[in-house]
Order: structure tokens, then C-alpha cells, then sequence
């Protein structure tokens, strides 16, 4: 007989449920392994405190904001007080200046009052105050996450 007319040997059920049982053995040890090999890493990396110590009180004279890049906000300081207004539009995140008259987006014409308060559009909606605080050691802390009422203000 002929190599070339033979017909091959069909494999039987149970080496081919054999072959199948090992595969998926050594699939399951495989993603264990690699599973086993993330542990020590962490899973979830830290991001950036939204709590920036900006420094003392004393370093902040009375009158016209202060701009603190690190909180993308402005201090200002008052006779009544410690006040930060955000420096991020709200219409599309731009950065905003300080002018004689309150704040402009430079991006898409927004301006603001002296307080945040919106003068003219496209802006939503008004800057907003953060929160300001004194940590133990004496230095002003802003957290850029907590909005706080317009009007309040740190007295220190």
C-alpha cells in the first residue's frame, strides 16, 4: 500500500478530551502565575494631594490676589480675611488672568467679577471658591477639591 493513499489515523475521543484537559491546566497555571506576579505591586497608584500647604499667613500681604500655581488658584487676603478663588474657567478649564476688574479667560472671552461671579459669557457658572484652613503648624492649607460658599472666608 501506497504512503501517499493512506488516510490518517482520526484521533479517539478520550486522547482528544485528554489533550483539551491539558490545555486548559496549563492555561489556569499560566493566569494564576501572572496573577501571583502583580501581587506585589500596587493596584491602585496614589494621586496628588488635593491638600497644598501655600505657607504662612504673614507671607500674603492685604489687597490683590496672589497667584499659587501648585493650587491653580488665587489667595487673596483681606481685613476680614483668607479667601482662594479657583483660577480654572468653567466653561472649558482655561486658565484664567487677574485684571484691575476681576478675571478674564483669555480662551473664550469669559470674565469675571472680582468675587468669581460671572460678567460675561460664555462661562456657566462662577469661579468657585475653595476652602482654605490653618494646619497645626501654622501654615495656610488650600484643598483644591472642597468648594466652599462664595463669601467665605478664613480668619486667621
Amino acid at each position: 500500500m501506497n504512503d501517499i493513499t493512506r488516510k490518517p489515523q482520526p484521533i479517539c475521543r478520550r486522547d482528544f478530551l485528554g489533550q483539551i484537559a491539558t490545555c486548559a491546566c496549563a492555561t489556569a497555571l499560566g493566569l494564576a502565575t501572572v496573577g501571583m506576579a502583580r501581587l506585589p505591586f500596587p493596584a491602585v497608584i496614589p494621586g496628588e494631594s488635593s491638600k497644598v500647604k501655600i505657607g504662612h499667613p504673614a507671607d500674603f500681604p492685604k489687597g490683590e490676589g496672589l497667584w499659587i500655581a501648585a493650587t491653580k488658584a488665587f489667595v487673596f487676603r483681606d481685613n476680614e480675611g483668607f479667601f482662594v478663588i479657583s483660577g480654572i474657567c468653567t466653561h472649558l478649564g482655561c486658565i484664567v488672568a487677574q485684571d484691575p476688574k476681576g478675571f478674564h479667560c483669555p480662551c473664550h472671552g469669559s470674565a469675571f467679577g472680582n468675587r468669581g461671579e460671572v460678567t460675561k459669557g460664555p462661562a456657566p457658572s462662577a469661579l468657585p471658591w475653595l476652602e482654605i484652613s490653618l494646619a497645626s503648624d501654622g501654615q495656610l492649607i488650600v484643598d483644591t477639591q472642597k468648594v466652599i460658599p462664595m463669601g467665605t472666608k478664613l480668619k486667621v
